[in-house]
């Protein structure tokens, strides 16, 4: 959905020219009216549905509306960039992830900076993924499958959803991680990658744990591992990765809010004990828990939290990145 320019920018100017005193009293006010939410992938992403929960808990403790507005194209790059350049009254954010505020800087050339031109808000739930593998695969774990990596190398193929994407880089730290070669085969979405993934057509992928939940409980493929430390409540039967043999292969696909840069902090504090309240509701964490994702500590559910998990994830991820000599598609 394409938003008209005006509705970003429309109290930019105004807030701007107020006077340090106008300007602490309104961010006292805040908020006195709705507040937006720009989710920069289409809908039924995972950032989608953790924007949807999110809000749910937000208009509560805000008591103002919460309008989740989706902005998808170039792998989330046009709605975080509409953000970055947004108000900075509060009233305008982006619900960025993993993609869109680490490793889309190290891939294409951005007109906005991923840390300078935002304020990070909190550090929202995240989703451990799940490597899957056709069920005609002769390997019954992750031990037997790497086995068979080493012993047929360039003979499998593993979907994924393009170069810089989550389950591309998963792929290439998995050939890294093991001394192995297999074949990267990009698709759009991770839809059509588990269907070739079900018909055999390739040998396996990386997908988020609740989508492969129901093909893992309907045998239809095998789940060798889940890249966190721990298993996931909605799958305890699934090892996890470190169990299956594969020490430190982690991952999870992170959501944050960020307003853009400029933001009063009092507003930003507001926000934050909005989204920290929401995240500590027992019923809102049950609907997170419910799609297999997890919820922060709370040390990372600040804004010097997100600030420094972010830091951390751009000093992982951008060297092998550039390593792999990863360009725009």
């Amino acid at each position: 959905m394409k938003l008209p320019r005006r509705q970003f920018l429309q109290f930019g100017a105004g807030a701007a020219a107020l006077p340090p005193i106008s300007r602490v009293a309104w961010a006292q006010t805040f908020p006195s009216r709705r507040i937006t939410i720009v989710v920069p992938f289409p809908p039924g992403a995972l950032t989608d549905r953790i924007a949807r929960i999110l809000a749910e808990g937000m208009r509560t403790s805000l008591r103002q509306p919460i309008v989740i507005i989706n902005v998808g194209g170039a792998d989330g790059t046009i709605g975080t960039g509409r953000v970055a350049h947004a108000a900075p009254d509060g009233y305008t954010l982006v619900l960025g992830a993993w993609n869109t505020h680490v490793t889309n800087a190290a891939i294409y050339a951005l007109g906005y900076d991923v840390v300078r031109d935002f304020e990070p808000i909190a550090l929202l739930p995240d989703a451990p993924m799940v490597l899957i593998v056709k069920k005609t695969m002769p390997t019954k774990n992750l031990t037997e499958f790497i086995a068979w990596l080493r012993t047929h190398p360039d003979e499998a193929l593993m979907g994924t959803g393009g170069p810089g994407s989550p389950t591309d880089m998963l792929g290439r730290l998995l050939r890294k991680e093991t001394g192995t070669q297999f074949g990267l085969v990009p698709y759009r979405e991770a839809g059509p990658s588990m269907q070739d993934v079900l018909a055999g057509q390739i040998d396996a992928t990386f997908l988020n744990i609740a989508s492969a939940l129901p093909h893992v409980a309907a045998g239809s493929v095998r789940a060798l591992g889940v890249t966190a430390g721990k298993r996931a409540a909605v799958a305890p039967e699934i090892p996890t990765m470190d169990e299956s043999g594969l020490r430190g292969f982690y991952f999870w696909y992170w959501a944050a809010l960020f307003a853009p840069r400029g933001t009063p902090s009092d507003v930003i504090g507001k926000l934050n004990a909005a989204v920290v309240e929401t995240l500590g509701d027992p019923s809102i964490r049950q609907k997170f828990e419910a799609q297999g994702f997890e919820i922060p500590p709370p040390e990372q559910q600040s804004p010097e939290g997100l600030a420094a998990f972010q830091k951390a994830e751009i000093e992982k991820w951008w060297p092998m990145i550039k390593e792999a000599g990863i360009k725009p598609q």
